[in-house]
């Protein structure tokens, strides 16, 4: 929910808002990863079976085609859920606001005392509240939901997409651009140092050492590049 002991309904509403923001950019942090590692693989084991540069190429837009229209649906459907479920509890409390004003009124105040109010100024404040705007207040007191900022999914889809596809593009760039004795080898030190960046960002963001974020980061895409690397020269092999 919002704001912690000691702070009134705006300095929570404040917080979420803060929250939501440090959320989408860990989230664009995340879908930009996702889209270097996964188009890394892609590419780098397509060019483990080939030196085409129009067959990596292919399959690297398509990998970033798919992969991305896949985080927008995923996203789309994931925050829908969420929209649909902050609506509900709306609802919900707009009915227990019209059958139990009374009880209402006590919960608020309950809640404001919780945070750090004395009880007289705490029933003054949600007296006001309530005549200012009930749900309004419930919503960002009880329920740490601002109804004028619903999660939207559109937003969420559009967001995952764009991540998604500035991440994948480093790889594909990557592999495409330099001769064919040099796409691989460019292409892993680019990802890694992408990785790193991105490890370092998320640490951060989420109040993290950098140090263990970023070597998990680094070997799993490291290790991903690897497994389908040896995989395509494999199947290179065994079909010339």
């Amino acid at each position: 929910m919002g704001a912690g002991a000691g702070t009134g309904p705006d300095g929570g509403t404040q917080s979420a808002a803060i929250s939501t923001r440090l959320n989408w950019l860990r989230a664009g942090v995340l879908g930009a990863n996702d889209g270097i590692i996964s188009t890394a693989g892609l590419v780098v084991g397509v060019a483990g079976a080939t030196t085409s540069r129009s067959a990596i190429l292919a399959a690297g837009v398509a990998g970033l085609l798919a992969g991305a229209l896949s985080m927008a649906a995923g996203e789309y459907v994931s925050v829908s859920s969420q929209r649909d479920s902050e609506k509900a509890a709306l609802d919900l409390e707009r009915r227990e606001l019209a059958e139990s004003p009374a009880e209402e009124l006590e919960e608020l105040t309950g809640l404001l005392v919780e945070r750090g109010l004395s009880r007289s100024v705490a029933r003054e404040a949600a007296e006001q509240l309530t005549e200012r705007d009930a749900l309004r207040a419930h919503a960002r007191v009880e329920l740490g939901i601002n109804p004028d900022e619903l999660a939207n999914p559109w937003h969420a889809a559009l967001a995952s997409l764009v991540a998604f596809t500035v991440g994948a593009l480093l790889p594909l760039l990557a592999i495409v651009l330099p001769g064919p004795s040099g796409r691989v080898p460019v292409t892993v030190g680019a990802v890694l140092l992408a990785l790193t960046l991105c490890g370092v960002l998320s640490a951060r963001l989420g109040g993290a050492g950098a140090a263990r974020a970023v070597l998990r980061n680094v070997a799993g895409g490291a290790l991903a590049m690897a497994v389908t690397y040896a995989v395509g020269t494999w199947l290179g092999g065994a079909s010339s």
